[in-house]
């Protein structure tokens, strides 16, 4: 396999590169697709094994947390220093493997293992798209190129619910020979879910690692070189980092808990609710990531200090109140403010994103993305599921899921606000 493409024209390098990026949206969907799997039939796990909702929260949220702490720095170095293209194939090999095993978990601490071993695959790969997403174009373009990799990971959240919850409702009324028929629905569906990733991991083969560019320093560099570079612009990564954990933190609450939520309190199925969640969860995800990418190249054209920064920081402040979505009296309701929240959300993700590679030289790239990730699964997938577990507890137990989630959700995107509009004012200047 080829290790370099050749440098591409400035003014031709989008249109150039529409493949590779179609491709890592693909790859970027799968990983989604896999990582959000669980969500939608975790109530059918829990009725077969027992679980109770600290379980859940445990297998939801230490499952994707703790790959994402251990794992996510080592990862970054990695995509900086390796080749990404082999890294990425690597990935989708462990997410497709901890799909397969989620399938035949027998108890709660082998299901935890099996969602780790997806998530460290799917968070691990997302850090390796951005920094070759990053390499494929200019940086006046960069918006436009991670809208193309946001939207397959839009896709994949979608999805997560979407074809999980279809595969779902086909596996509980199939009646044909074999042993599908003899597991359980939730189970059945991740063997297919695996095969599916197995299958779309192929065209990896055929991508190309581009050359990178705004490099500062060598690739090569001494650990502490990067760090030193890493530490002097901390004044503006912790607001920006705090800004983009709360959302994480918000967005996570709101894909764990919607489920158990609409089938508590609407007395819905998942096979009533999965298909329009997910086409949902897609269609804002989409919109955001358009608007995110949209904003973020306007920002930089208009020369403002930060303005790259200002669509994340109006999202963060659409998503306080649409933090209310669970509380909502009709389902409509909860559809409405749920498509804001994930709107935003994906305003948010999208700008962060561009942010990392316009303000951020190529070697430092993989490390921030990777610490930035390792410091959202701690506290927006290791503690906000089971925020919510303890704040319902408090609050009278699990019959106050729904307002447990909007009161954490309220807080936290309110706190997201505040962080970006501080890195808006302490962005640096771009890197050239």
């Amino acid at each position: 396999m080829a290790t370099k493409a050749e440098p591409l024209a400035p003014s031709a390098r989008l249109s150039a590169a529409a493949a590779p990026l179609l491709l890592l949206a693909l790859v970027t969907t799968v990983a989604f697709t896999a990582l959000g799997s669980f969500g939608t039939i975790q109530e059918a796990a829990k009725a077969e094994m027992g679980l109770s909702d600290d379980h859940l929260a445990l297998i939801q949220g230490l499952g994707a947390a703790v790959p994402m702490v251990l794992f996510s720095i080592p990862v970054g170095i990695l995509v900086d220093r390796r080749n990404r293209v082999r890294l990425t194939l690597g990935l989708g090999v462990l997410w497709t493997l901890g799909t397969l095993l989620t399938a035949f978990a027998p108890n709660a601490a082998l299901l935890t293992a099996a969602r780790m071993l997806t998530g460290i695959g799917s968070t691990g790969s997302l850090t390796a798209a951005l920094s070759l997403c990053a390499d494929y174009c200019a940086a006046d373009q960069r918006g436009r190129a991670m809208l193309i990799v946001n939207l397959g990971k839009a896709l994949g959240v979608a999805l997560g619910f979407a074809l999980t919850g279809w595969l779902f409702g086909f596996f509980a009324d199939f009646t044909g020979p074999g042993w599908f028929q003899d597991m359980a629905p939730w189970r059945s569906a991740h063997v297919a879910l695996a095969a599916i990733s197995a299958l779309l991991l192929l065209p990896l083969l055929f991508l190309r690692e581009p050359e990178r560019r705004e490099v500062e320093a060598s690739p090569d560099a001494p650990f502490r070189v990067v760090v030193r570079e890493l530490w002097s612009r901390r004044a503006f990564l912790i607001p920006l980092f705090a800004g983009q954990v709360a959302v994480v933190m918000a967005d996570v609450a709101a894909t764990v808990w919607i489920a158990p939520v609409l089938s508590r309190d609407f007395d819905l199925t998942p096979q009533q609710f999965s298909g329009w969640v997910g086409a949902l969860l897609f269609g804002t995800g989409v919109a955001g990531a358009i608007i995110g990418g949209l904003s973020a190249d306007w920002g930089q054209k208009s020369g403002r200090r930060g303005g790259l920064l200002l669509g994340a920081v109006i999202a963060a402040g659409i998503g306080v109140p649409a933090a209310l979505f669970p509380i909502m009296p009709s389902v409509t309701g909860v559809a409405v403010m749920l498509g804001i929240i994930s709107a935003a959300g994906a305003v948010t993700g999208l700008v962060v994103s561009v942010a990392l590679t316009v303000y951020i030289p190529n070697e430092l790239r993989g490390l921030c993305i990777g610490a930035f990730i390792a410091v959202a699964g701690l506290i927006g997938f290791g503690l906000a599921p089971w925020i919510v577990t303890r704040v319902s507890a408090m609050m009278g137990g699990e019959a106050m899921l729904a307002e447990a989630l909007a009161l954490v959700g309220v807080i936290v995107s309110a706190l997201s606000f505040v962080a970006f509009w501080l890195a808006m004012r302490r962005a640096p200047e771009p890197i050239r």
